[in-house]
């Protein structure tokens, strides 16, 4: 029903904002980690919302970008997993280290999360796994990048995955930081190798 509100940054409180639009006040469920991308009070936002209606009441719940919304929806898709779950989820983990987790099958990240047992951890990663991938991530990263990852890059990738894992980094570590490292295009495992390592000192 509301795709996003933009208006007024009015109250901030712990696990939720107010939003002032065209006079009406939207109370709107985030998650804490939110507060380090709000504006101060009084100046303009626009908020990605999801609406939950139930039994007892309607909620809105509200993200700071789209791929947050995106995720925070699949959650809501795993079975047990409700709203607050799935809030609570997003605020132990970002939705880029969700996803690392998710394609890593990395449980141990995921449980971090509060009320999320090692259970639920692999269930969202047994429901979750095919519904992301790690292209769709290299072409969110590399979005001035038209050229898509080729079958040669993408075992050159995962072997420097398995060798950030063999130096015991986590699996969503090392698939991670090699995501995130700066590589030229046809580069070597050696060379994406050094790109994540220094991409990891830099954290």
């Amino acid at each position: 029903m509301f795709s996003y509100i933009k208006g007024t940054l009015e109250e901030v409180t712990e696990g939720q904002i107010v939003v002032d639009c065209h006079g009406i006040g939207y109370q709107i469920q985030t998650s804490n980690d939110i507060l380090d991308v709000l504006p101060s009070i009084g100046a303009d936002l626009k908020i990605y919302t999801y609406l939950h209606v139930k039994d007892d009441g309607i909620a809105l719940f509200g993200f700071p970008t789209k791929e947050d919304l995106t995720i925070f929806c699949l959650l809501l898709r795993v079975n047990g997993i409700g709203p607050k779950g799935a809030l609570g989820i997003l605020s132990a983990l970002s939705a880029d280290e969700l996803r690392f987790a998710v394609l890593a099958g990395d449980a141990k990240a995921i449980a971090k999360a509060p009320g999320i047992g090692a259970k639920s951890a692999q269930r969202i990663i047994l429901e979750l796994k095919d519904k992301l991938n790690l292209s769709d991530v290299l072409q969110e990263r590399k979005a001035d990048t038209l050229q898509q990852p080729s079958s040669h890059a993408d075992t050159a990738r995962n072997e420097a995955v398995s060798a950030l894992t063999a130096l015991g980094y986590s699996s969503s570590e090392a698939l991670s930081a090699v995501t995130k490292a700066d590589f030229a295009d046809g580069a070597d495992v050696e060379e994406i190798l050094k790109a994540a390592l220094k991409q990891m000192a830099m954290i």
